[in-house]
């Protein structure tokens, strides 16, 4: 599922939404001076508190509004030429007739109209009707508004509801003889794409009906890559670290690993690190034409192409939209041999953001192959995900030591979580400033803020006078029983430790003054958001200011924002604003989404959280400037900062990349950074509104300010360039 607060489409069929608290979306209607006004009611994650909140947006409120829809993919998808193409091709050539069209997940109506156009040109006695669903509020008001602009708002028959909520003889006057959609995923099946065609096939449809897309099949590839190794494999990371710390017992259980599903990700960016084990291999085949199994298993023996370890399975898919099998698009990575790709897709395709491949870690990292090597696939699906279990055929019958201590998981996290847990620099700074604080101190009440795991264990196994108090406000009883699991392992006893469960805001029975407060920080529930947005640690920090002593060391003691100017043609071309989509005029949306480009008004683009290794092509043109300081040692307040940025070399700046450096003690001689040199944090990214010519360095510069609101978590970014 694709989550709009974090620059992801929501799902908009008949998919159940689970995550409530990213997703969820309610209206009313109140009587204001004898006339209706609709508010719309958005609960969402406040991140310096970690609580939900209700964000309520009147219709004449669009600064809401905008903040709202700025981080989905939507204008992404709009840029997509290739997409709209294709989708535009097919339904031409489906409509050969009026007909009825239903549209499910119509987002902007782009393919509601291109079926109205395509009916409009044919002409006949008889007329066609276009029926389009659409449940994210924010997004009907947003197609109304384009409909109006398109003279297509009497031709498109709009609903704001669920395809699952719509009947024939009720809402639709009749079954519909064509569907198009595109409730895709990168996976394929996270927006419910297979509930949905159920439904539609049952209720919406004729017999026989038509279908765009018509069908999609998934591929996938074995590879060897260092990197994906260790975003899955903690437990060989931690063995070969020499800091003697352990956050995976030798035994080998899994007490802590990510998730087993898909995780989205531009694998390109790794060509040069990844070795191919196999050649591509079919997996799945999904006929839209026909009602689809919401469970589905297959077996698969490929064929080890060469020696190595399958680190993961990189998968895609390739869409035919048409019936006669000649309009294809496809998410294959950029090294896919032709062989494996239509025709018609032949060419490199542009980069966008709202389709990426898929990667499914395998975690059994003893999983050798040599060349010519039978290896044993099980693949299988269920209505919303795709899953694996990989074995070598020769082991076919044996139980894989990823599956033995299964039952003994008790943490997920991120792939770039476990990453950074393993990664011997990142544990040697933290390792190296801890110690050193500890040393400070006789018998220290240490407090672990955030979710730190890794923190709760250093703590207790460099000092054993110490007290530690772990706060684990996200991650609660799963935190306290994988320390008490772990504890053996690193020589402490638990019972020295105090697990409350909550935030330390919350806790006032302290006992005795704090010595000690550290944090990474980080929050579990909180992966994926803007670096600064982790100054909920600040926060936390302040409302504990009577329960510090006087001296109480803060770990980090301050955070530094970093700033960098970039050149980022592939990601601005799909955030540019919007003109003419194949034919239909969609300016009217690009204030709302957050475009950049030539609108009315010069405005800042929204700051994405982005792996900025994941951009595209990417190229520094200045150097890194220090921007702001949020100095621990005071109460949190709000913060300005200015700078002139000079440049490193000539080229078209898009924006900045923003992060925050956490700086671990008072001389600066222990640094973690959250910034592009490390693939384990997002990046925030600032577009500009119009991309600056840099033509000469010795001639250009920039004026930075920025401006961080301690209330609620924002920092705004300002920026003016000049030629000397």
């Amino acid at each position: 599922m694709r989550s709009f607060l974090f620059g992801l489409k929501p799902a908009i069929s008949t998919y159940t939404l689970t995550s409530v608290l990213r997703s969820l979306t309610i209206t009313r209607s109140i009587p204001v001076h004898s006339t209706m006004s609709t508010q719309s009611f958005h609960l969402r994650l406040n991140p310096l508190t970690g609580e939900s909140e209700w964000v309520v947006i009147n219709e004449e409120e669009k600064d809401k509004e905008k903040s709202l829809l700025a981080n989905t993919s939507y204008l992404d998808m709009l840029n997509d030429s290739y997409r709209n193409c294709a989708y535009r091709r097919a339904i031409e050539a489906a409509v050969t007739h009026p007909c009825h069209v239903i549209d499910i997940g119509s987002g902007t109506g782009l393919l509601s109209m291109m079926a109205a156009r395509a009916m409009a040109r044919i002409g006949g006695e008889k007329e066609g009707q276009v029926s389009a669903c659409e449940s994210y509020l924010p997004m009907v008001k947003l197609m109304r508004r384009v409909l109006r602009a398109n003279g297509m708002e009497k031709k498109v028959k709009l609903f704001p509801r669920r395809s699952d909520e719509l009947r024939v003889g009720h809402e639709l006057d009749s079954q519909a003889q064509l569907m198009v959609s595109e409730i895709l995923d990168s996976e394929l099946l996270g927006e419910g794409l297979i509930p949905t065609l159920q439904h539609a096939h049952d209720e919406l449809l004729e017999p026989n009906s038509q279908m765009i897309p018509y069908r999609a099949t998934i591929y996938g590839q074995l590879v060897e890559s260092t990197f994906l190794g260790k975003l899955c494999d903690l437990h060989n990371q931690d063995l070969s670290a020499s800091d003697g710390l352990r956050l995976s017992p030798v035994t080998g259980e899994n007490l802590i690993t990510i998730k087993p599903k898909q995780y989205a990700m531009h694998c390109d960016a790794l060509s040069s690190e990844i070795k191919l084990m196999s050649e591509p291999f079919k997996i799945f085949e999904f006929d839209f034409s026909k009602r689809p199994e919401s469970n589905g298993e297959k077996e698969i023996t490929v064929q080890a192409t060469n020696e190595g370890i399958v680190h993961a399975i990189i998968s895609w898919w390739v869409l035919q939209l048409d019936e006669a099998a000649s309009i294809f698009y496809s998410t294959a990575p950029g090294w896919t041999s032709s062989q494996y790709i239509p025709n018609s897709l032949s060419g490199k395709r542009d980069w966008c953001d709202h389709w990426k491949q898929c990667v499914w870690f395998v975690q059994d990292t003893s999983l050798l192959a040599l060349r010519g090597q039978d290896i044993s696939l099980r693949a299988s699906h269920n209505d919303i995900s795709i899953s694996y279990d990989v074995t070598p055929e020769a082991n076919k019958t044996n139980t894989s030591t990823s599956k033995r201590y299964e039952e003994r998981i008790i943490i997920t996290l991120s792939p770039e979580r476990i990453g950074l847990y393993g990664d011997s620099n990142w544990r040697r700074t933290f390792i190296t400033a801890i110690r050193n604080a500890l040393d400070r101190r006789s018998s220290p009440l240490c407090v672990v803020a955030d979710d730190s795991v890794f923190l709760t264990v250093l703590l207790s196994s460099l000092s054993e006078s110490s007290n530690v108090i772990a706060c684990f406000p996200g991650l609660r009883e799963n935190g306290a029983d994988f320390i008490k699991s772990i504890s053996a392992s690193n020589g402490f006893s638990p019972d020295r430790i105090r697990f409350l469960g909550t935030k330390a805001s919350s806790f006032t029975d302290f006992e005795r003054k704090i010595d000690i407060l550290v944090g990474e920080p980080f929050y579990y529930g909180n992966e994926g958001m803007l670096p600064w947005q982790n100054l909920r640690f600040w926060r936390e920090r302040s409302l504990l200011d009577t329960a510090l002593a006087e001296d109480a060391l803060i770990v980090p003691c301050k955070g530094i924002l970093k700033i960098c100017a970039m050149s980022l043609p592939d990601l601005w071309r799909s955030r540019k604003s919007l003109k003419d989509v194949e034919g239909f005029d969609h300016s009217s949306v690009n204030e709302t989404l957050g475009a950049c480009g030539d609108l009315p008004e010069m405005q800042q683009g929204p700051c994405l959280p982005l792996y900025l290794w994941q951009c595209g092509q990417v190229e520094e043109l200045s150097r890194v400037y220090q921007l702001m300081d949020f100095n621990f040692s005071e109460p949190i307040h709000s913060c300005l900062g200015k700078l002139k940025m000079e440049f490193l070399k000539p080229g078209l700046c898009h924006g900045f990349a923003v992060w925050v450096d956490w700086v671990l003690d008072e001389k600066s001689s222990n640094i973690v950074s959250t910034g592009p040199d490390s693939r384990y944090w997002k990046q925030g990214v600032q577009l500009l509104s119009v991309p600056q010519p840099i033509h000469s360095i010795m001639a250009s510069c920039a004026e930075v300010e920025a401006s961080f609101d301690h209330l609620t978590g924002e920092l705004r970014i300002k920026s003016s360039f000049s030629q000397l």
